[in-house]
């Protein structure tokens, strides 16, 4: 099956075999954490910021494996699947913390009320209860409470959790100073479980269905401090009191090693001294270091398009490195 046999723009209808995806391209997906390089200061960064139980804050070009790096330390030092926060312009402290369906609460509170004046009315007319349902407590607020990535990251443990606060230079302008208090403290509360009457309530934490963790007095306190990478791609300033609570690194730009050894690992071969493939890493490394908006992602889908023997050639070729290795910074 040759490249030109897929879509051919003829409205006609095939049978048609596509290509087995690159590795970094299977699903359901895996971490690239066995590809991972780490560049030089790295590991003295992660180190330093798990022995003094600090954030490590990440800047780097996109697509230099920023968010990789927790994925390596949490497998390497067993904390568990890392939990992800993911940071756009509307993201908040408290839905980080945790997150609280007040309307679904109100509808079931609703619905016992019903339920219970449904069967007084049926003991009252000597029928017996108008409704068979056992009716449950109508404080049941735990059910609507889950615990967020931050949140469930402060439970309390003999390990720490794996957190990662993804782009955060994308947060609205607020947000770093908001998470100064709690990354200081490594707690919160909840309040609306510090008003309730249930001392001890069982909350769901983030992204596990069948796990809780049960809240006392509404005060989530952790034991351990979570391992936290906080990336950003350089897109703005955060606040000195934010930066001095952190650990800071700065991706280096690749260079023409760091990236053969990266396309190497990704696609699990050697590679030539000579011929195309180390040719497009040179001129990846040199127009990075011209200046150009580069992600490694995309030198590693050209490093497969040129590399398979299925693969278009000539002009076509060259138009589609063209399109897969163009500057992120344009349209």
């Amino acid at each position: 099956m040759s490249w030109n046999t897929y879509y051919v723009g003829d409205g006609t209808p095939r049978e048609v075999t596509l290509a087995d995806p690159p590795p970094w391209r299977t699903f359901p997906r895996t971490s690239d954490q066995h590809a991972f390089q780490p560049p030089e200061g790295l590991t003295d960064a992660v180190n330093a910021a798990l022995y003094l139980h600090r954030p490590l804050l990440i800047t780097g070009s996109a697509g230099t494996g920023k968010s990789t790096v927790i994925e390596q330390v949490a497998a390497e030092l067993k904390l568990g699947p890392v939990l992800n926060w993911h940071i756009t312009s509307r993201s908040t402290l408290s839905d980080a913390l945790y997150q609280y369906d007040a309307l679904g609460h109100i509808h079931s509170l609703r619905l016992r009320q019903t339920l219970y004046e449904g069967r007084r009315t049926g003991r009252a007319r000597g029928r017996g209860p108008a409704r068979t349902e056992r009716v449950q407590p109508v404080d049941d607020i735990a059910s609507f409470l889950t615990l967020g990535p931050l949140g469930t990251a402060l439970v309390p443990g003999d390990r720490p959790r794996a957190l990662l606060i993804d782009e955060i230079d994308k947060s609205d302008l607020d947000l770093p100073s908001d998470l100064l208090d709690v990354l200081e403290r490594g707690e919160f509360r909840i309040p609306e479980l510090v008003r309730h009457r249930v001392r001890r309530a069982p909350v769901r934490e983030w992204g596990e269905e069948e796990r809780t963790h049960v809240v006392p007095d509404g005060h989530v306190r952790c034991t351990r401090f979570p391992f936290i990478v906080m990336t950003s791609n350089g897109e703005r300033d955060f606040p000195a009191p934010f930066l001095r609570r952190c650990i800071r690194y700065a991706m280096p730009a690749p260079t023409v090693d760091t990236l053969r050894a990266a396309v190497a690992a990704h696609l699990k071969q050697e590679l030539p001294d000579s011929g195309p493939v180390p040719d497009l890493i040179t001129e990846f490394a040199a127009r990075i270091a011209r200046g150009d908006a580069l992600a490694v992602d995309q030198l590693l889908n050209a490093v497969r398009l040129i590399s398979d023997a299925q693969a278009p050639s000539g002009p076509q070729r060259d138009r589609i490195l063209d399109l897969l290795l163009r500057e992120l910074s344009g349209g």
